[in-house]
């Protein structure tokens, strides 16, 4: 199932040109035993390679602990068909993306031990195309 939104105010939006710059916020937990996968630049994310991620990491711990997923693709993006003439209007919604500025968290993982819990961390961040670093508390 791809994660997108039920109900959006506008069907369509513009294209998104400008990529976000580096984020100030933080993430504050008071769980003590939990990994974070943090974005170290800025980029797009499509509601498809988020689920693949989530889907690589509940594999790699067995569903156990508890997965936090902290962005959510909410701009759509839409696409003519190549063999498409000039005009009749815009395309229609081919995906939804989450924009993703440089020190953002993407995903929380905690419940789970360290020799399970950062190879999980890191075969979900193979399936992202932006560089991820995984923090550790």
């Amino acid at each position: 199932m791809l994660i997108q939104p039920k109900k959006t105010k506008y069907r369509k939006y513009f294209k998104p040109r400008r990529i976000p710059k580096n984020s100030t916020k933080t993430q504050k937990l008071k769980e003590l035993n939990y990994f974070a996968l943090v974005a170290m630049e800025s980029g797009f994310l499509t509601g498809k390679q988020i689920e693949a991620a989530r889907q690589n990491i509940r594999r790699k711990v067995k569903r156990e602990g508890k997965l936090e997923i902290l962005v959510f693709p909410d701009i759509a993006v839409s696409k003519k068909a190549s063999a498409a003439r000039m005009g009749k209007g815009k395309g229609k919604v081919d995906h939804w993306i989450a924009t993703l500025a440089a020190g953002n968290t993407v995903f929380l993982l905690y419940g789970v031990e360290a020799e399970h819990g950062i190879p999980a961390l890191k075969s979900g961040a193979n399936k992202l195309p932006i560089k991820l670093k995984i923090f550790k508390l």
